[in-house]
């Protein structure tokens, strides 16, 4: 009985860890979001590691994968142009990967721009431990208009 007691503490313990451990993943990029819709680059740079990269994976209409990248700095500009503007990136769920200092996070999204949706996608988010703290140092996303519903 006491080794069936303890076998259960020890889950529960792992279970709580790991739920504390996906909330702190999920806050800098929650926090993001936030400062994508409110225009705050400084909230929005506050999230990132100095090394973040940025990645959309797209479909032309011929059917072809095109790769683009961008470097935060315009990302951030791009972001501070749109002052006024409602953009607004709703998370639709997280699936979440951990091993060690590094994080995944695999996020269904749909955006809003002035309220009108604009397309929706997949966000692939990697994350660093640094100290206490998880930074987004890469984000890869999918886009597209059809099928978002």
């Amino acid at each position: 009985m006491k080794i069936a007691a303890l076998i259960l503490f020890v889950f529960m313990s792992n279970t709580a860890m790991a739920q504390a451990e996906n909330e702190a993943i999920k806050k800098p990029i929650n926090t993001f979001f936030a400062g994508m819709k409110s225009n705050d680059t400084t909230l929005i740079n506050s999230t990132v590691d100095s090394s973040c990269f940025l990645y959309s994976i797209m479909q032309t209409k011929e059917g072809k994968s095109v790769l683009e990248n961008d470097s935060m700095s315009n990302f951030l500009k791009q972001v501070a142009a749109l002052k006024g503007k409602n953009i607004d990136e709703r998370p639709l769920g997280f699936e979440i990967k951990i091993d060690g200092a590094m994080a995944i996070a695999w996020v269904p999204y749909k955006l809003f721009f002035n309220d009108q949706l604009y397309h929706c996608g997949v966000d692939v988010f990697t994350l660093i431990k640094r100290g206490d703290d998880w930074k987004i140092m890469g984000i890869t996303d999918t886009r597209r208009k059809n099928g978002c519903d």
